[in-house]
């Protein structure tokens, strides 16, 4: 890109809007700004509904008003001007204190945006001193001439911020857009693709995003800007597909050792088709020089764990070792114990056979947590080569760690590991060979969102449930409308626990000091470990009941475990440290309290914890969320099915993609400007090809510079995310 989009906005709007943006929003240059897109447009004769408007929600409304109240205050001194507004279906409370001169400018009739951040008073929403600008035919009742910029039929909303409001955003970019030239902004579409596929250019884009005159020009505009993020996304993807297939893999089993052969004769269940059909396309990149990338994405209990097993096998039999990374303590402990009981005696030290490491290999378990002695008896075993199969924390990342010949890495729930934290363990194969890796996710995800952040890897989907896996039904319960279900479900934990199973009690927060990031803008109670474990305790006196949560130390969370394994412990009230991998077959009970503080991915893996063995289970979600309210929705949506990739899409349309780029999985932070994953399917599938087009005949881009700088400036984090994932 050329210096123009780097130029720094406060050398173009002045000191005062431009501190205003970067403060609001984190807009520095002119680049920035011109890719800020609008959330939305409003036409003159299409008022935006008010209704859906939630407290805390910073917006801008385009209404009439309907009526102009002022009343003075009865306890202090002062007055109160209250303004209603109407889009001809709902309401909305204008509020100004102390400013009666407001009532001369605000007339019943006129139309107007009004920007700040909506709030309660008396259960009626409310926006409180908002900033406003009328937009009435009659320009003298609008100060500096500001309607003027508003003459067009179609009105952009931006996204915008206490400090500076969407008109003075508008305002901003149209001082911008009108010293754009047509060689300012390089365009990463090459010509020629442009034309075949009948895309605007940059600059014509740029100005129908911004200044439509019609809607059809915001079509237009939108298409291309959201096809050239695509292409550019897919060209870092393929390109990086491309450099990884000049690696050569550190160890090349032969498809199917005799070892797995003899894990799986030991097995005391079938394993399922799909179970089979994955395992043979890991053995077959397995037995490639080239080494594996495949992404591993199974339904909770579809029986990811055991496919990994058999992989981890092939290697250990040709002479290498397999790592399995977990995000934590808990995990990595009960992955370290599953395994070694699914090897039952294959498991012990000189007995696992065909093409081992020389003196045989065993299990080994390395955290953070463990004593100097068992550490330094782990890290001997694993530079030794004694452990063929490693399981682990954070800790195997450490550089103290020495490998053997790391010939495979199998991530557990990869989105818990930091990009850098994965690329450090994948460098450590020997003589600058790569190991293998093999990444496992829970979280079932969307075909569209896959190929927009996993584009480079090969995908295999486990979409079949183990046989003999039991039924679990899954109910809301309203406390504020059915208090004789919440006595009802301590009672059923009684009962479940008379029978000898578990049950989990799940709770947003640990404390009352425990704030979340929602704790400045709700006077909402919400559901504590501390407080729950007490009431619980008092309704059911006679059970064994313990916290679980992440301040308790990994010896102390190894102990509650240990405990509902072994029935010592009858019920955990926990927060989401249970979220991934326990596996506590008699467990039947799930209660989720202040279930609408949680998405749908995370309840139905927190549901996953029950029911996992022949004993069917009941899950409980207490919300007192309103009917027909998106987060009721929500909670619906997961008490209607145990299907996980149905409930994947269905998230992804209620949340969006969030940021697929990144870490976080909030779609209040997508790192996509206009590309939209669940929209947009046509538009990255139509990318990827163009991109698979341009790399294969000029792989360097030599002839493609301006797509190049392109792929150069993507946000760091981006390229971190994509280089290193």
């Amino acid at each position: 890109m050329t210096a123009w989009v780097d130029t720094k906005l406060r050398g173009v709007l002045g000191g005062r809007t431009a501190g205003a943006l970067e403060r609001g929003l984190g807009l520095t240059t002119v680049g920035d700004l011109i890719h800020h897109y609008p959330r939305r447009y409003a036409e003159r004769g299409e008022l935006t509904a008010i209704a859906g408007l939630h407290d805390g929600d910073h917006v801008t409304i385009v209404a009439d008003i309907a009526s102009v109240t002022s009343r003075r205050m009865r306890a202090k001194k002062g007055s109160v001007l209250e303004v209603l507004v109407s889009d001809g279906t709902d309401s909305l409370t204008i509020t100004f204190f102390n400013q009666p001169w407001r009532e001369r400018e605000l007339r019943v009739g006129d139309r107007g945006l009004f920007a700040g951040t909506i709030s309660s008073y008396r259960d009626k929403r409310q926006l409180a001193h908002p900033q406003y600008l009328l937009l009435s035919d009659d320009a003298s009742k609008t100060d500096d001439d500001q309607v003027d910029r508003f003459a067009g039929a179609i009105i952009p909303v931006y996204r915008s911020s206490k400090s500076i409001t969407s008109w003075q955003i508008q305002s901003s970019i149209g001082l911008v857009l009108d010293t754009l030239t047509a060689d300012a902004v390089p365009d990463a579409i090459p010509d020629h693709i442009r034309s075949d596929l009948e895309l605007v250019d940059v600059v014509t884009a740029l100005e129908g995003i911004h200044r439509p005159s019609a809607l059809s020009d915001v079509e237009r505009a939108r298409h291309r800007l959201a096809f050239e993020e695509a292409l550019v996304l897919q060209s870092t993807l393929v390109e990086r597909r491309s450099l990884s297939s000049g690696y050569r893999a550190s160890v090349q089993p032969a498809a199917g050792s005799d070892l797995r052969a003899a894990f799986d004769d030991a097995l005391p269940f079938d394993l399922t088709e799909g179970q089979r059909d994955v395992g043979s396309e890991i053995s077959i990149d397995l037995a490639r020089d080239v080494p594996m990338q495949r992404l591993l994405q199974g339904d909770v209990g579809s029986g990811k764990t055991v496919v990994a097993v058999r992989a981890m096998l092939d290697v250990v039999a040709a002479g290498g070792q397999a790592v399995l990374l977990a995000p934590t303590e808990v995990l990595a402990g009960q992955h370290a114990a599953g395994i070694r009981r699914l090897l039952g005696p294959l498991a012990e030290s000189d007995s696992l056979m065909g093409g081992g490491l020389d003196g045989g290999t065993s299990v080994v378990l390395l955290t953070g947590s463990a004593r100097s002695a068992q550490r330094r008896d782990a890290l001997d075993a694993i530079a030794s080569g004694r452990a063929g199969l490693i399981v682990g924390t954070h800790a195997l990342l450490e550089e103290s760690v020495e490998f053997h010949r790391l010939g495979l890495v199998v991530i557990d729930e990869q989105h818990r590991f930091g990009v850098e934290q994965r690329a450090a363990l994948a460098q450590r194969a020997p003589d600058g060979t790569h190991p293998h890796v093999l990444v496992m996710t829970a979280t079932p995800i969307p075909r569209t969102v896959a190929m927009t952040v996993f584009g480079d890897l090969d995908i295999s989907t486990l979409a079949q449930v183990p046989a003999g896996r039991a039924e679990v039904t899954t109910h809301v319960v309203d406390p504020s409308t059915q208090p004789r279900h919440v006595d009802r479900l301590w009672e059923r934990a009684g009962e479940e626990i008379a029978a000898g199973h578990r049950v989990f009690v799940v709770c947003p927060r640990i404390d009352a000091k425990d704030a979340d990031e929602e704790s400045e803008t709700t006077s909402r109670d919400v559901a504590t470990v501390e407080e729950v474990l007490i009431q619980a305790r008092t309704r059911l006196p006679d059970a064994r009941i313990e916290p679980l949560h992440g301040r308790l130390s990994a010896e102390e969370k190894d102990t509650v475990m240990a405990g509902l394994a072994s029935g010592a412990i009858d019920l955990v009230v926990s927060t989401t440290v249970i979220e991934v991998g326990v596996d506590v077959p008699l467990a039947t009970m799930m209660v989720v309290l202040d279930a609408d503080r949680f998405g749908i991915s995370q309840l139905h893996q927190l549901r996953g914890r029950i029911g996992r063995g022949s004993l069917p289970g009941v899950c409980l979600l207490v919300s007192s969320a309103l009917h027909g309210s998106p987060t009721r929705e929500r909670l619906d949506a997961v008490a209607s099915t145990r299907d996980g990739f149905e409930l994947a899409q269905r998230d992804l349309e209620i949340r969006r993609e969030g940021d697929v780029l990144g870490g976080s999985q909030s779609g209040m932070r997508s790192s996509l400007r206009l590309l939209r994953v669940v929209e947009d399917v046509a538009v990255i599938e139509q990318a990827r090809e163009v991109a698979e087009q341009i790399l294969d005949t000029d792989p360097g881009l030599t002839e493609h510079p301006q797509l190049r700088a392109a792929m150069t400036t993507l946000d760091a984090e981006q390229a971190d995310f994509l280089e290193k994932a």
